[in-house]
C-alpha cells in the first residue's frame, strides 16, 4: 500500500482532488513485464517502494534498515501540448531513510520537484532508468531507481542528513500480485477505490550504506512494492496500518487495514507468499490484528500502536511484532502535516524466540494527519 506512501498528501496540496478524466485501476488490467515496472501516465498517483534489512559484509548481525520509494504525482492528466521539453503532468518526489539498529539513529531524507530536464522524471522503458531526480540541495548527483534486468537498482545520497544508499537488487523469489490480477481493493463500496499493485517480496541485496560520511558494504533482504491508481481512500477513511513480514520458515506474508476517522477497522486484506513464491489471498476470517503497546512522539505528538499481534489459521503460532527502534517516524520538511512512522520491526513468537523480520506502516494518526491519494 504505500506512502511512505504517506508522501502522496503532497497531491492534495499541490493539485487538490482526482477528477473524472483519470484512469482507475480495474481488474482487467493488461500487464506487461518489463514494461510495467515502468511509469503509467493517465494515474493519479504511483510508487515503488523498497525496504530492507542489511548487515555488514562479514557480519551475522543485522545492523541497518532502510526505506526508500519514489512517486510520481499527476498534476494534470495528460502533458501540455506544447514544443517544450520542459511540459509537465507530474511532481517528482522521494522519500529515503536509514536506522542504525546499533546507535538508535534514524534518519529521514526528501526531495519534491516539478518533473523537468533539469530536475527529475520518469524514463520510458526500455530506458534502464525508471525515475531519477536532483539529490536535496546541499548534495551533488542524483537519486534514482533502475531496472537491472532482474529487479532494481538504489541511489540516493543527502549530505545534508549524512546518508546514501548505493544499492542492487536481485529477486530470490518471482514477483506476485497483491490482490487477483493485481486488483487491490480498498473500500467495500466504491470500486474505484483501488490500486494495482504488485511486489518482490524477497530480493537479495548487495551495495554499500552511508552514515556521516562512513560508507559500509553491506549485504542483506529487500522487499519491493509497486502501485499505481488514481483514488484509493476512501473519504471516510483516515490511514493504514501496513505490514511486510518476512518469516524463518521462507514464507512472507503481507497485511494492511484501513481506518475510519473513528479508528475502527474499515477494510483489510492479506496474501501469504509460500517459500516457493506461490501467493494465496487469505479471507478476512483466517486472519486478526490486535495492536498492543504505543508510542508518541516528541516531535508531531501522534501516538502510533508499534507492537502488534498477528494470528491466522496458516500460522503455527500468534506472530508478535515489535519495533527494532521506537523513533523512525518520518516528517517531511517540505510539505506541511505530512508525517509517518515507517519503520524495520522483529517478529517474535509467545516465547519471545525470532520468527522474522519486516517492515510497518502506520499512517493518519496524529492531528491533520491523513494520507491524501
Amino acid at each position: 500500500m504505500k506512502t511512505s506512501r504517506t508522501a502522496l498528501l503532497a497531491a492534495t496540496l499541490l493539485v487538490g482532488t482526482p477528477s473524472a478524466e483519470w484512469r482507475y485501476a480495474t481488474p482487467d488490467f493488461d500487464w506487461q513485464f518489463p514494461r510495467d515496472h515502468w511509469t503509467h501516465d493517465g494515474f493519479k498517483t504511483e510508487w515503488w517502494y523498497v525496504t530492507g534489512h542489511l548487515r555488514a559484509a562479514g557480519s551475522d548481525a543485522v545492523r541497518f534498515g532502510y526505506q526508500f520509494t519514489f512517486f510520481r504525482v499527476g498534476v494534470l492528466e495528460d502533458t501540455p501540448a506544447m514544443p517544450s521539453a520542459w511540459a509537465s503532468a507530474n511532481m517528482v518526489m522521494g522519500h529515503a531513510a536509514i536506522t542504525d539498529f546499533e546507535t538508535g539513529a534514524h534518519r529521514f531524507s526528501e526531495i519534491l520537484y516539478r518533473e523537468t530536464p533539469f530536475l527529475g522524471g520518469f524514463n520510458a522503458y526500455p530506458d534502464t532508468v525508471i525515475a531519477w531526480s536532483r539529490a536535496p540541495a546541499g548534495t551533488d548527483g542524483t537519486w534514482s531507481i533502475s531496472w537491472n534486468g532482474g529487479a532494481f537498482d538504489l541511489a540516493m545520497e543527502d549530505r545534508v542528513t549524512g546518508i546514501g544508499l548505493s544499492l542492487e537488487t536481485r529477486p530470490a523469489k518471482p514477483r506476485v500480485f497483491q490482490g487477483p490480477n493485481g486488483y487491490s481493493r480498498k473500500s467495500a463500496r466504491d470500486p474505484r477505490n483501488a490500486s494495482l499493485y504488485y511486489s518482490f517480496t524477497r530480493l537479495s541485496t548487495t551495495g554499500t550504506v552511508t552514515v556521516d560520511g562512513r560508507a559500509r558494504s553491506v549485504v542483506g533482504e529487500s522487499w519491493m512494492d509497486k502501485e499505481f491508481g488514481s483514488n484509493q481512500l476512501a473519504d471516510d477513511q483516515r490511514g493504514w496500518d501496513w505490514f511486510s513480514l518476512r518469516l524463518e520458515d521462507g514464507r512472507d506474508l503481507m497485511l494492511y487495514r484501513l481506518r475510519n476517522a473513528d479508528g475502527t477497522e474499515s477494510y483489510r486484506h492479506a496474501t501469504m507468499v509460500d517459500a516457493d513464491g506461490t501467493a494465496r489471498f487469505l479471507a478476512d476470517s483466517a486472519w486478526a490484528l490486535a495492536p498492543g503497546d504505543g508510542w508518541t512522539s516528541p516531535v508531531t505528538g501522534a501516538t502510533y500502536p508499534l507492537e502488534w499481534t498477528v494470528t491466522a489459521d496458516i500460522l503455527d503460532t500468534p506472530l508478535r511484532v515489535r519495533p527494532q527502534v521506537q523513533h523512525q517516524e518520518n516528517v517531511s520538511a517540505l510539505v506541511p502535516n505530512l508525517y509517518y512512522w515507517e519503520g524495520a520491526v522483529v517478529l517474535v513468537d509467545g516465547n519471545g524466540a525470532s520468527r522474522g523480520r519486516g517492515y510497518l506502516e502506520l499512517t493518519g494518526y496524529g492531528a491533520g494527519s491523513r494520507p491524501a491519494i
